[in-house]
Order: structure tokens, then C-alpha cells, then sequence
């Protein structure tokens, strides 16, 4: 998740600070950490299914699951790739949301610090 959020953030920032001339102001920063934080969200549900899954360590049935790719099967075969993104809406949501808090602070926190000379 992370490999994908912050380098799709500090891009984001960076194409966005060059657009206008001048580097993002904290708002803009926060959009950006959630659009990257929705984003890889939504692109890492499967990965975030099978850890949940196999941290459960059975499916409903009592059988053991034997690893991600033996969960991403099984899914799969349950029902199809809609079942792989099963929960990706509320989990997008979350972590759009969170990264609007998260990066604001660290973007708000970091023009504090810069303009006291920190």
C-alpha cells in the first residue's frame, strides 16, 4: 500500500507544484495524499483480502487456507473478480478520507516548522 501511496503523493505534489510555478500549499498536499491514499487503496483490496483471510486462517467451511495465492483462488472461484474487490468502496472511502487528515497535518505541520526555521 505504501510502495504505491507515497510516491503517487509526492508525484501528484510535484507535477502540481510545477503546474502553478511554485510548490503546493498544505490543502493541496492533502488532496493529493488522498487521491494516492483512495487510490492505492482500491488498487490493493486483493492484497488486503488475502491477509485478512489468511490471518482468519480457515474459510467458512473450517478449510485452511495455504497462502495468497491459494485464497486469491478460492475467491475467485467463489465469485469471480468482483468477490477479489469485495469492500473496496468503504475501504477507498476510509483512506481517502484518511489521507486528507493525515497528509494535511504532515503538510500544515511541515509549513509550520519551515516558516519558524526548523
Amino acid at each position: 500500500f505504501s510502495l504505491i501511496q507515497f510516491p503517487l503523493w509526492e508525484g501528484m505534489k510535484a507535477k502540481w507544484g510545477e503546474s502553478q510555478g511554485r510548490p503546493v500549499s498544505p490543502w493541496q498536499g492533502a488532496i493529493c495524499g488522498a487521491v494516492s491514499g483512495g487510490f492505492s487503496g482500491a488498487l490493493t483490496t486483493p492484497l488486503d483480502l488475502a491477509k485478512t483471510r489468511l490471518m482468519l486462517g480457515a474459510d467458512a467451511k473450517g478449510i485452511p487456507y495455504t497462502g495468497m495465492v491459494d485464497v486469491w483462488t478460492r475467491v475467485y472461484q467463489e465469485g469471480g473478480i468482483r468477490m477479489l474487490y469485495a469492500g473496496a468502496g468503504p475501504r477507498t472511502f476510509w483512506l481517502t478520507l484518511g489521507g486528507v487528515f493525515f497528509f494535511g497535518a504532515y503538510e500544515q505541520s511541515s509549513a509550520i516548522l519551515r516558516s519558524a526555521g526548523v
